[in-house]
């Protein structure tokens, strides 16, 4: 059973004693069918331990870590600054960004952007699951929407802007310098970047353009990609 991985936020430590929340009791519970005894994982930013199952009470189950199975690790920053889209095609794309190792989340209210109003419950527990499954111990930040001006502002200095376009040539990154910085993938909404957002965008310190081939994508799949080539490189 030791291949079942949840996230703990509270801190975590040797012959730690603790209990889990309803939710995750019921699902080594009923879905997992563990028994007492057994054993499963139990991670959060500063590592991943062995937990035993050593009893239950009122449906909740107590544990007690066993041995440190991770350390803290060292994280490459990649985010990911988004428009938000229809809810199928929304999750999907941040479980799958959280599998390819994004660490923030920024939505952008662009011009075009069609859905405007987002879970952010919703998608915080995605990033948590699908951390769980990717064996990830760092869990990714989501932050409150922003425009694209604020975004660009607040950032100007600290990230690589790794943009996708049609029109370039580029098809690979330059390893040295996405290791200088931050490094983010801007993905528009399914309308596209205005002109005048693209000026913005343009104007902005560190952007690099990538090509991700002829076929025009779906900002998800976009999304995906990019992600893709930027994290083979940085890792």
């Amino acid at each position: 059973m030791n291949n079942i991985r949840l996230f703990f936020k509270e801190s975590l430590s040797n012959n730690l004693t603790g209990k889990l929340n309803k939710d995750q009791s019921h699902y080594l519970l009923k879905v997992m069918r563990i028994k007492k005894g057994d054993n499963f994982n139990l991670f959060n930013e500063n590592g991943e331990w062995v937990a035993r199952f050593e009893s239950i009470k009122s449906g909740f189950i107590n544990f007690r870590l066993g041995k440190q199975i991770r350390s803290k690790e060292h994280k490459n920053e990649l985010w990911l600054a988004f428009s938000p889209i229809k809810s199928n095609f929304f999750n999907f794309m941040i479980q799958k960004s959280t599998e390819l190792g994004v660490t923030n989340f920024i939505p952008i209210i662009f011009d075009r952007t069609i859905v405007r109003k987002i879970n952010l419950d919703r998608l915080r527990k995605i990033v948590v699951e699908a951390s769980e499954q990717s064996n990830r111990i760092n869990i990714p930040s989501i932050e409150e929407p922003t425009t694209l001006k604020k975004f660009l502002s607040k950032n100007q200095e600290n990230i690589n802007l790794i943009l996708t376009d049609l029109n370039s040539k580029t098809k690979k990154l330059d390893k040295d310098k996405l290791l200088s910085k931050s490094n983010c993938v801007i993905i528009g909404p399914e309308g596209d970047f205005s002109e005048s957002e693209r000026v913005e965008i343009g104007k902005f310190n560190g952007i690099y353009k990538l090509s991700l081939g002829k076929n025009i994508l779906r900002a998800e799949t976009a999304a995906i990609s990019a992600l893709s080539i930027v994290g083979y490189e940085l890792n």
